[in-house]
């Protein structure tokens, strides 16, 4: 039996492992953790019968802790934290979303226990010292991600020196093929009605920029130790093909299905065996025809602005990841326009130099460098975005096209 810890069990990716559980006769659930969902993290203890848990938010926890008496409840990043190296998993299915789960990653990796990771962040932000640490205690890191699952399957089966070139592909979000003008006035609800998958709302955004395929860039790039210039990215809006690779021979192999989540986390949670999971197989002849394209980076200058910043290394990676935390979440709140994400991310690289990283901390200095800057140039977008629109509300104006 293997016991399998969760962290951001009430998100997509955690409810979905819960589902992928319940139906295994392998996997014991001895531990969840989230951010601040009480109500349905205390559901899920009930039905899985768990005696700790850890809220991230220490509201949320104090009012988990009032209401449960079945066990113990944690608080705070440090209770996350704890919940982990005290619990005896055997794999910890790293669920959050952003860079709050560079934390549990370290101190999974840290305990040499093996992580499941749908955190791309902690690669994003911390890559070589992550892949470092599980290297120095001999911790697996199974990716989670529909298109790094595919590649580790991918890769996995051929011999060293044979692959050549990674291939990411993306939907290409709900705006695929919009002129950048046509973004001026997109609302949230349209940057959340992703085509393909359902997601929370801060990947929801990120797939919408495409800064979600150039945060996975460079997860692939530490995973696979592939150098950036060999991993490409695709537009394949069927999210059939869900990666693909280029051989020394001319060949190339693809990985496909439909798109379901259960699928990766699955094969994360199980592996190295491969159980049952209740998905179609794949028709083709109905799927009719699979297409791709290349990325508009004009357009979506948020893939732009991630292979720029993997490129130049050092802090940059961490600063992109955070400048673009917090204009998601000031555009998730009607405070930026859509095309001000881009614009805050960008002026942050600029006004941030990148430094070196040689320590956890020194990550820790430039996250916390780079949301302040970033929330004062999102105030900035705001108030000019604010202003236009009084002018262009204005009597005798007209709003511009």
């Amino acid at each position: 039996m293997r016991r399998v810890l969760i962290v951001g069990s009430t998100g997509s990716i955690g409810t979905q492992a819960l589902d992928v559980i319940s139906r295994s006769d392998s996997l014991e659930v001895v531990g969840l953790a989230a951010h601040s969902n009480a109500e349905l993290i205390l559901e899920q203890a009930a039905a899985f019968d768990v005696d700790r848990l850890a809220l991230a938010d220490p509201d949320a926890a104090a009012r988990a802790a009032a209401r449960w008496t079945a066990g113990e409840v944690l608080a705070g990043p440090e209770g996350l934290v704890a919940l982990i190296t005290e619990s005896e998993c055997d794999l910890v299915l790293n669920a959050l979303v952003g860079s709050a789960g560079l934390g549990p990653t370290v101190a999974a990796l840290g305990e040499g226990i093996d992580l499941a990771l749908a955190n791309k962040e902690s690669l994003v932000v911390g890559g070589e010292l992550v892949m470092a640490l599980a290297e120095a205690t001999g911790a697996k890191i199974l990716p989670v991600d529909s298109e790094h699952s595919a590649l580790f399957q991918l890769v996995e089966a051929q011999s060293p020196g044979t692959v050549e070139r990674l291939v990411l592909t993306a939907s290409g979000g709900p705006f695929r093929g919009h002129e950048a003008a046509e973004l001026e006035g997109v609302t949230r609800e349209e940057a959340l009605a992703h085509p393909t998958w359902d997601m929370g709302g801060k990947i929801s955004v990120d797939s919408a920029t495409l800064m979600n395929k150039g945060l996975e860039l460079i997860e692939a790039h530490h995973l696979f130790g592939v150098p950036y210039d060999r991993i490409d990215v695709v537009v394949h809006p069927q999210s059939i093909v869900h990666s693909l690779i280029h051989l020394n021979d001319g060949s190339s192999l693809a990985h496909l299905g439909y798109p379901d989540m259960r699928v990766p986390i699955s094969y994360a949670l199980h592996y190295p065996e491969r159980p049952d999971v209740p998905v179609e197989t794949l028709d083709l002849a109905g799927v009719g025809e699979l297409t791709f394209e290349a990325p508009d980076t004009g357009v979506f200058g948020c893939l732009r602005l991630a292979k720029q910043a993997a490129a130049t290394g050092g802090t940059a990676p961490c600063v992109l990841n955070a400048a673009n935390e917090v204009a998601v979440h000031a555009f998730l709140a009607g405070e930026l326009r859509f095309p001000g994400i881009a614009q805050v991310i960008e002026r942050t690289l600029e006004e941030l130099p990148p430094g070196p990283v040689g320590h956890f901390a020194d990550l820790l200095a430039a996250d916390a460098q780079a949301r302040e800057t970033a929330s004062m140039l999102a105030r900035e977008g705001a108030g000019a975005t604010r202003g236009e629109d009084q002018a262009a509300q204005a009597p005798g104006r007209t709003p511009s096209a």
